[in-house]
């Protein structure tokens, strides 16, 4: 006998738009958040005192007034750490929670001030006299360099082939510089977190993190306790970005000790401003590049120096600047390479991890060198593109010698081309530039190949934790983090399709490192291939024996049972779902599995530079369409067409919102976002008031996104999706080219205007002046 399966259909299956789970508590504020946790009788409250030098020894710290200020039950300091006074995620215990002897960057923390209320503390945190004994202090990468800083964590070389002797038989050779622009994550809902003393040395950690076992390990250090004594819990975040991957390490060990000293919920939150200021953020890079090209365009070689910003310590900038270097090639095919990393420290606030990783700042490189070359040879950029795209045997290797086996680039590309109308819009560009007049405009076209998988290969597993009550009502965890991406809606789906059940039965639980151990960090795009795997791996175990019981129960064979949509069929009976669950209750049978998940075929060896650190690529390009007004060097974006590629979408709405937010902040990276220090040292973009992201109105006045929905992963992830949180993000870069094709065009396009970004309007303007004067 042949069983059928059901025509009806269950609600949140894989491969359908589904809302976010949170959807409605979002926008009717209901969403709760870790500072709407009800604070208990007695709750206390720590504000950091931070430091106002960029880098100076610290002669005397006098505390008095703080701790005679009203409302102030005392301070803490280094002196009352139990453990280590060290959050560095890198181990080089580089990253004090308190200065002791010496500041390094304008910002840093030397106490946190414990009192009755947030006012109160951040009042008494301003009071403190400090006496500093100033420091040489180094703001940016090149005078790093000048100064002689040093790194912060060993670089990294990338090398294929003979890029150097390649360099000097090459007919064309370009050399340049670009200046890539920082970022801040400015998330909705700050830094926060909030401890509440147990029994023993116990302690629970409430936080706003995307990596709950990182900050678990880091509060287990500070305190002295072994990892199971605290328990940090996750609803969701208002946003994260990658700020929220480390950075949360200082606020939650601070909460903690200042919580089993006193003996009392402590709850720490800054403002924006010292949140800006005391955080790190994307990394500036100075890039130093030389391309060799034939007379078609063609590339022969690629050499390239990447100078980062770090900051004071190694936080993340080691795996950053190497993911710079990973996606220095972009989509093309470099014969001969010689790549650098610069790590190097400077009197900054350590700079983390931002969407991208360092990608952006890879990728960025690429279109820039393909924009040279254009320019040179007086050629349409996107035919440049073209040409040296990844492409059969013999150039299908990386500078890292991984070979792209699932280069889907060129189709992308020339779909988009086609849908978006490139080559009439192209011309009717150029006919209108040719006009002269005030109004420029400029268009691009640009493609993205973005690596998916941590390069550090251990972060590459997963767990999850599946129940099903006997009510025939499912709870679900795993260890990722839900900070508005839609992760919890997409690993319930996967649940959901395999157990073919409604989603509605299945309840999201709070990440919480109590249920699920040992995780990794909510990026990297990784968390639905991961997690999703991981739950999966849960639904199958329960699944097998619940197939197991229904053929013993009822006489049958195993394949004779099928799983329908809230139902189970065995031979010619249908079970209801609850009642089935409440059967194999009452038979014992065990309705509880731990899921587990490691990622695949990944390797890398990071001392020879070769291996393959990513699982598969993810693909897309986005067309753009600019104006700017030569006279103030303000422009308009006018039009831009995306078509991106996730795979088979588990939820094609959900990720179609990650491809259009990933844009806007990639543009906004890119043109309006810019971060400003003094000479002294003091981030003076430290508030929405003078730093600026995209406004509702900076978008595309025309923005068509589409998802290509022909894609299939070849590689055996989750339902056979693509990773979709960081890749779109560098499609932003098609603004930057389109206002450099428009401000190119006052020099009747003769040579590359070499914008540096963040392209404001006043680098604009400059820009085109420059170009008008007849200088490069």
């Amino acid at each position: 006998m042949n069983i059928k399966p059901s025509q009806e259909t269950i609600k949140g299956a894989v491969h359908t738009d589904l809302r976010h789970d949170s959807a409605i508590k979002h926008v009717t504020g209901q969403a709760e958040y870790c500072d709407d946790i009800a604070e208990p009788a007695g709750t206390l409250h720590a504000y950091l005192g931070l430091s106002n030098r960029a880098h100076a020894l610290i002669r005397n710290l006098d505390l008095s007034a703080v701790r005679a200020a009203p409302g102030v039950v005392d301070v803490l300091t280094a002196e009352d750490i139990p453990g280590v006074n060290d959050v560095s995620p890198t181990g080089l215990n580089d990253e004090p929670i308190f200065a002791t002897e010496k500041v390094e960057f304008w910002g840093q923390s030397m106490f946190a001030v414990i009192a009755e209320t947030r006012d109160a503390a951040r009042r008494a945190a301003k009071l403190a006299k400090v006496d500093y004994e100033d420091l040489p202090h180094a703001l940016d990468p090149e005078a790093a360099q000048e100064a002689g800083t040093g790194y912060v964590t060993p670089p990294l070389t990338l090398k294929r082939g003979e890029a150097a002797s390649v360099m000097e038989k090459v007919k064309h050779r370009i050399r340049g510089k670009l200046r890539v622009g920082g970022q801040d994550h400015l998330y909705l809902e700050g830094h926060i977190a909030f401890a509440i003393p147990g029994e023993d040395d116990d302690v629970i950690v409430h936080s706003s993190t995307q990596h709950p076992s990182e900050a678990q390990h880091m509060v287990a250090h500070v305190l002295g306790v072994p990892s199971n004594a605290v328990t940090v819990n996750v609803r969701r975040m208002g946003g994260g970005f990658g700020g929220k991957e480390t950075q949360m390490n200082l606020f939650c060990s601070v909460a903690a000790v200042a919580a089993k000293k006193w003996n009392r919920p402590v709850k720490i939150r800054p403002d924006r401003d010292d949140d800006m200021s005391a955080t790190g953020k994307r990394h500036d890079f100075v890039i130093d590049y030389e391309v060799g090209f034939d007379d078609d365009g063609r590339i022969e070689a690629v050499t390239g120096e990447f100078a980062a910003r770090c900051g004071f310590s190694s936080d993340l900038s080691g795996p950053v600047t190497d993911r710079a270097l990973f996606h220095a090639d972009n989509a093309y095919c470099y014969p001969n390479v010689l790549l650098n990393s610069h790590p190097m420290k400077t009197n900054t606030v350590s700079n983390t991890a931002f969407r991208g990783f360092g990608g952006p700042q890879g990728v960025i490189v690429a279109e820039r060198i393909m924009e040279e070359i254009a320019y040179h040879r007086g050629l349409d950029s996107l035919e440049i593109r073209k040409r040296n795209f990844y492409g059969d045997a013999g150039r299908d290797v990386t500078p890292y010698h991984q070979t792209v086996e699932d280069n889907i680039a060129p189709r992308i590309v020339a779909d988009l081309e086609d849908s978006a109308d490139y080559q009439a819009r192209r011309q009717a560009v150029l006919d209108w530039n040719a006009k002269g007049g005030i109004i420029r405009k400029g268009i691009a076209l640009t493609p993205v190949k973005f690596g998916i998988s941590f390069t550090a290969t251990w972060y590459n597993q997963a767990g999850a934790l599946l129940h099903i009550y006997s009510d025939g009502s499912l709870h679900l965890n795993h260890g990722g983090t839900e900070m508005g991406q839609g992760l919890n809606t997409k690993v319930a789906q996967v649940v959901a399709d395999e157990l073919q059940v409604d989603i509605d039965k299945i309840k999201i639980t709070k990440t919480t490192t109590e249920k699920v151990p040992n995780t990794s960090a909510t990026a990297a795009s990784s968390g639905s291939d991961l997690n999703g795997m991981a739950a999966l791996d849960a639904a199958l175990q329960i699944k097998e024996r619940l197939i197991e019981f229904a053929a013993e129960r009822w006489q049958t064979t195993v394949d004779k049972v099928v799983f329908n949509a809230n139902a189970v069929q065995v031979g010619e009976e249908v079970i209801p779902f609850n009642d089935f669950i409440r059967e194999a209750y009452m038979a014992r049978v065990h309705l509880s599995a731990a899921g587990f998940y490691k990622t695949p075929k990944i390797h890398w060896d990071r001392a020879t530079g070769k291996g393959r650190p990513f699982y598969y690529y993810a693909y897309g390009a986005a067309c753009s369409e600019v104006s700017v007004d030569t006279l103030t060097g303000e422009y308009q974006i006018e039009r831009t067409d995306i078509l991106h590629d996730v795979g088979r979408s588990l939820n094609p709405i959900i990720d179609k919102g990650q491809v259009e937010g990933a844009f806007i902040q990639g543009m906004g990276w890119l043109t309006t976002e810019e971060l400003w220090w003094d000479d002294r040292g003091q981030l003076r973009t430290h508030a929405p008031s003078t730093y600026k992201i995209p406004l509702a109105s900076d978008r595309p006045r025309v923005f068509n996104v589409n998802l290509a929905d022909w894609s299939e992963n070849r590689e055996n992830t989750i339902k056979r999706s693509k990773a979709v949180g960081e890749p779109p993000f560098m499609l932003g870069i098609s603004v930057f080219e389109a206002l450099s094709h428009a401000v190119a065009s006052v020099a009747d396009y003769s040579v590359c205007p070499r914008l540096d970004a963040p392209a404001t309007p006043e680098c604009v303007l400059m820009a085109v002046e420059r170009l008008k004067c007849g200088s490069e």
